[in-house]
């Protein structure tokens, strides 16, 4: 198998509310200040990042991806930085009722991209 193209990360958030989801997605983005978690993960190893609204019935979920070079640099940004990070999403929301789901994967393709400059 070829080398991995990259390695990505992803966590779901499923909120309680509307309100809820507004606030955690201008802390994820920054809102107007446009420096928030995302950024941080950015400067802690991650090459890209990415904030998506989940489509679906029931409660409103939010998905950030982050995309590293490699497990590698997964792993620095895990050992190194994740708890710090972790700790201030809890502090601000931990008891907001939020629920998250966390996944990892190994990039094994990167099709070519069909966008024209």
């Amino acid at each position: 198998m070829p080398p991995a193209a990259s390695f990505h990360y992803a966590v779901t958030a499923t909120l309680p509310s509307l309100s809820v989801r507004d606030e955690y997605v201008a802390w994820l983005t920054g809102g107007t200040a446009g420096h928030g978690h995302i950024a941080d993960v950015i400067a802690a190893g991650a090459t890209s990042g990415e904030v998506i609204l989940l489509d679906g019935e029931g409660s409103p979920r939010v998905q950030a991806r982050y995309t590293f070079a490699n497990r590698a640099a997964f792993d620095a940004y895990v050992r190194d930085h994740a708890p710090r990070l972790r700790a201030e999403g809890l502090a601000r929301f931990g008891s907001s009722g939020i629920t998250f789901d966390r996944t990892v994967g190994e990039a094994v393709y990167a099709g070519p991209s069909t966008r024209s400059s």
